[in-house]
C-alpha cells in the first residue's frame, strides 16, 4: 500500500515543484507597442526558440522545460491549422487556443505523476490596440487575461514591477524593446545590471500592419539599430524589412490597417 498523502499536500507539492522549475528559466517579456505586440527573451540559442508563430495573427512564448513547451507549441500549431482548414481562418483565435492549452495543462497537473514545468503566453494582434489579446497560462492550467504586458520566468516579479513603473500605452517599438531588454538585464538580487547584446536576445513582433502573416523575427542589424538609435527608422534599407520597421515605429493613427479576413 502506498503512503497516504492528502490531496491538499499533493497539489501543493506539485505546484512548488513546477514553480521552482520555471524560476530557473530565463525570463520572457511580452508587451504591447503602438504597432502590435513585442516578444523579448534572453536566449542565445539560434535553434531552440522560446518565441514562435502559431497562426497568422497569433504567437506563442514560453519559459521552463524546452521539450515540454515545444510539445505544446506543436499541438497548438496543429489545433490552429485544423480549425482554420475545417472552418475559417478567422475562427482561429488566441482565446480558443488558450482554452485548449488550459485543458491540457490542467489534466497533466491533476492526473500525471509530474506536472509540466512551463509557463506560456498566447497573444493575438488585432486591428487596433483595443483588440489585442494576451493570455498567460500557468503550469496548473490557470488562464489570466493580461493588459499591456506580462513577464514570465526567473526574476519575473522584479521585471513586472519595472514594467508597471515604466511601460505606457503608445510606446513605439524601439522604446518597448529598450525597456524590455533593460529589465531583462537587471539582477534580481540587486547586483550590477548586465548589458545584453543582440546576439543574446530572441526578439519577435506581431506587426498589425503587415498583410495576413503578422509574425516576424527581429535580429541582426535591425535589432541593433532599434536598441541603440534615437531614430530607428533613419537609414533603414528599402524593402520589406524597412517598410515593416517603419510601420511598427510610427503612430498607428497615420497608418491604414491591412484587411484581416481570410486569404483569397
Amino acid at each position: 500500500m502506498p503512503f497516504y498523502v492528502s490531496p491538499e499536500q499533493l497539489m501543493k507539492d506539485r505546484a512548488d515543484f513546477a514553480r521552482k522549475g520555471i524560476a530557473r528559466g530565463r525570463a520572457v517579456v511580452v508587451l504591447q507597442f503602438d504597432g502590435g505586440i513585442a516578444f523579448v527573451a534572453e536566449n542565445p540559442s539560434r535553434a531552440l526558440h522560446k518565441i514562435s508563430e502559431i497562426y497568422d495573427r497569433i504567437a506563442f512564448a514560453a519559459v521552463g522545460k524546452y521539450p515540454e513547451f515545444e510539445n505544446l507549441r506543436v499541438a497548438g500549431v496543429r489545433y490552429a491549422d485544423l480549425r482554420g482548414y475545417s472552418y475559417d481562418r478567422s475562427d482561429v483565435t488566441a482565446r480558443g487556443l488558450a482554452n485548449a492549452y488550459a485543458q491540457t495543462l490542467g489534466t497533466v497537473f491533476t492526473q500525471e505523476s509530474k506536472p509540466y514545468e512551463v509557463e506560456l503566453v498566447v497573444a493575438e494582434v488585432g486591428a487596433s490596440v483595443e483588440h489585442d489579446q494576451i493570455y498567460r497560462l500557468t503550469y496548473d492550467g490557470s488562464v489570466a487575461d493580461e493588459q499591456g504586458f506580462v513577464a514570465m520566468g526567473g526574476g519575473a516579479e522584479q521585471i513586472d514591477t519595472g514594467l508597471r513603473a515604466a511601460w505606457r500605452p503608445g510606446m513605439n517599438l524601439a522604446e518597448a524593446l529598450v525597456l524590455a531588454v533593460g529589465l531583462l538585464g537587471a539582477d534580481p538580487a540587486g547586483g550590477e545590471t548586465r548589458t545584453l547584446s543582440p546576439e543574446q536576445l530572441e526578439v519577435a513582433v506581431l506587426d498589425r500592419y503587415r498583410p495576413r502573416r503578422r509574425f516576424r523575427r527581429v535580429s541582426g542589424e535591425l535589432l541593433s539599430r532599434l536598441l541603440s538609435s534615437d531614430d530607428p527608422t533613419a537609414d533603414v534599407p528599402e524593402g520589406d524589412e524597412g517598410d515593416s520597421l517603419r510601420s511598427a515605429t510610427t503612430n498607428p493613427q497615420t497608418q491604414r490597417p491591412e484587411h484581416d479576413g481570410p486569404a483569397e
